[in-house]
């Protein structure tokens, strides 16, 4: 096994790792995010069954800015995320960042969720 060498391989192991300590339930979901240069995305997922209940972009429609900027786009998305799942019957979730830094959009979708009244 070689040492991971690009930043998305080293991501991409953090996550690996992250995944063996945190895991999704039908009653508590897993809310996982995925940050491409120009997009963010946010997906609740039942780890037991293996599906995603729900998921969410920054171009999803029903999306709300109260800014300009990716990180105004990224906390609308975690306030849609919460909707649809307060809809859904769901209000506590478990984090998974997914191996990225806890910082900037990443953080602006947790912000986004918390205000929208989900738990975690």
């Amino acid at each position: 096994m070689h040492a991971p060498k690009t930043r998305e391989e080293r991501r991409y192991r953090r996550h690996l790792r992250v995944r063996k300590k945190v895991s999704g339930s039908p009653e508590r979901p897993r809310l996982v995010i995925f940050r491409s240069i120009k997009h963010i995305y946010a997906q609740l997922v039942d780890d037991d069954k293996g599906v995603v209940l729900l998921g969410v972009a920054d171009r999803s429609e029903g999306i709300e800015l109260d800014g300009t900027g990716k990180v105004a786009r990224a906390k609308a998305t975690g306030k849609l995320l919460a909707s649809k799942a307060k809809a859904a019957g769901i209000a506590k979730v478990v984090f998974d960042r997914a191996g990225f830094r806890y910082h900037g959009r990443v953080k602006a979708v947790a912000d986004g969720a918390r205000e929208g009244g989900l738990e975690f």
